[in-house]
């Protein structure tokens, strides 16, 4: 039983500890945990893909050549284009909230008491600097539901509209180059090797030949 009981510790000490270090991470902050998760998605998706390209026997050695650098690059895309995307929409709305720019009603009248009317706006100011209490309380709630929200709007903009946009000229840019190349091919075909015609002997060189043969010696007639 003691094996037991120091595995089962073990796996507790780890689970707290993951807690401890996800709500280090993201418990103030769950709009940066869906930026996250979604690019871990984006990523084991595309894994997923292209693991399926390499180990399909169905396909070609020729064809996984071309396949596999297209998946790859259609990854890149996915990914790039998710984590941009909606990270910028979540610091939008970060910025705005911590500027002061958008807020709740409780939220602008401390701005009004602090003096930071004339400061709101500007990309500089922090209103939760000086904040204590419930307050800040409230400010932290507000600007995690406006992280969620700016995330979540930031997700459905790449994935439905930026990111199939970016893969679709991607796409049709090969597309073109391999036809481009199909057609090079078609028009300048390879022309075979000729074989070569060895000329043949001269007077002069069976002479040559024979001189070589019996230089050695006397030749007996």
């Amino acid at each position: 039983m003691k094996p037991l009981n120091n595995l089962a510790e073990i796996v507790s000490k780890k689970f707290i500890s993951c807690k401890n270090y996800l709500y280090k991470n993201y418990g103030e902050n769950p709009g940066k945990m869906l930026v996250h998760t979604g690019v871990l998605g984006w990523i084991l998706s595309s894994a997923a893909q292209v693991a399926a390209v390499v180990f399909n026997d169905k396909i070609s050695s020729k064809e996984k050549m071309f396949l596999i650098p297209q998946e790859c690059a259609d990854a890149a895309v996915n990914i790039l284009s998710f984590y941009i995307v909606t990270n910028s929409f979540k610091a939008i709305g970060s910025k705005l909230v911590s500027t002061g720019k958008l807020a709740t009603p409780n939220i602008r009248k401390y701005i009004q008491k602090a003096g930071l009317e004339d400061k709101v706006g500007k990309v500089t100011t922090d209103i939760k600097k000086d904040m204590t209490g419930a307050i800040r309380q409230e400010y932290t709630d507000f600007k995690s539901g406006v992280d969620v929200i700016t995330s979540t709007v930031g997700s459905i903009i790449s994935c439905n509209l930026i990111t199939p946009v970016l893969r679709n000229q991607y796409a049709a840019s090969k597309q073109k180059e391999i036809l481009a190349k199909r057609n090079m091919q078609k028009n300048n075909p390879e022309q075979p090797e000729k074989p070569k015609i060895l000329r043949p002997l001269s007077m002069a060189d069976y002479q040559k030949l024979a001189s070589l043969k019996f230089s050695g010696g006397n030749m007996k007639v």
